[in-house]
């Protein structure tokens, strides 16, 4: 089958299309037939090297697609359902074995493309706004690349819960997906100084909470808006890891908290993973949730993909279709 390959770590082109063999399942696994898989930022880290992975491996950690066959021990699944899964290695390719666990069905009225979008982003999102800092009702979020697959997608939950929302984003355009995605204020950074405008907006008592998916390039900033107290919530690292920095700074701007979360923590269970997952995908199937899908590129050219979504060129989910 084709699968796009990493023999070492680096930039785009070790991005490699090759032919290798359809996966065996194991007693608990399913094999799916890919139909969409998602290119995230945590592919990015994972061919850089940044988070580690036994080489040689497939890329690709969101996918949807049909069950072809079952192992031993899965009782929960049959051949011809259709599912979804983020979170299991193996989605840049043909046919990709997953943990039944992982997957869950995709409810009628959404396609392939529409599930595989929504599951790694849409559930990032979630786990952001209802747990990691559970934002509440009148609360006050900046919300940084707000036009992104998962800013467009956050900013929505945070209005859903009835938060003020101040969003930033590169460009007009961009900034336009922001408002249109529901947020109250968008700053475009390029063009404004995002800490001196989000003082302004609040003024002077700063957010309650920030949601950081870019990282070096923001985090100092982050540290100045937020009131006493507040959450700096730091997702991703978009523009590059930030720094090691003195924890005292955090007491001396207000007694702050930080997190770095990933997802994987926030759907440890099967319980958790089924009510991110039920949430997410019925608020799309509904009309709830919009999703925005920027670009779908055939598998072949997965390192264009990745070149696009590190070049800041993208306003919206990206998809790889076998």
């Amino acid at each position: 089958m084709l699968a796009i390959q990493i023999s070492k770590t680096g930039g785009p082109d070790v991005l490699t299309p090759a032919d290798v063999p359809k996966p065996t399942t194991k007693p608990h696994e399913a094999l799916v037939q890919i139909k969409a898989a998602g290119v995230n930022f945590i592919d990015v880290y994972l061919r850089e090297g940044r988070y580690p992975a036994q080489i040689p491996f497939v890329n690709g950690q969101e996918g949807a697609g049909v069950v072809t066959e079952v192992g031993a021990d899965v009782t929960t699944l049959k051949p011809g359902d259709r599912v979804a899964y983020t979170g299991s290695m193996g989605s840049y390719a043909e046919y990709a074995a997953v943990p039944a666990a992982r997957l869950v069905k995709i409810p009628e009225g959404l396609d392939f493309q529409q599930a595989a979008a929504a599951m790694l982003q849409g559930m990032t999102a979630h786990y952001l706004s209802h747990s990691t800092y559970k934002l509440q009702s009148g609360e006050t979020a900046l919300v940084h690349a707000a036009a992104g697959g998962v800013g467009a997608l956050l900013v929505q939950m945070c209005k859903r819960i009835g938060a003020r929302v101040i969003a930033t984003a590169g460009n007009k355009d961009k900034a336009q997906i922001a408002c249109d995605a529901g947020a109250d204020e968008c700053i475009i950074y390029t063009e404004a100084d995002f800490e001196t405008e989000t003082k302004r907006l609040t003024a002077d008592q700063g957010v309650h909470v920030v949601y950081d998916g870019v990282g070096a390039a923001t985090f100092d900033k982050d540290l100045n808006v937020l009131r006493s107290r507040g959450f700096l919530v730091l997702f991703g690292g978009s523009s590059g890891p930030v720094p090691p920095f003195d924890l005292i700074k955090l007491s001396q701007k207000g007694s702050l908290y930080i997190t770095r979360p990933t997802l994987v923590h926030y759907t440890a269970t099967r319980e958790e993973l089924e009510w991110r997952a039920s949430d997410v995908l019925g608020w799309v199937a509904s009309g709830e949730l919009k999703l925005r899908l920027y670009k779908t590129y055939p598998l072949r050219e997965a390192a264009q993909a990745h070149r696009d979504l590190e070049g800041r060129k993208t306003s919206g989910k990206l998809l790889l279709i076998p």
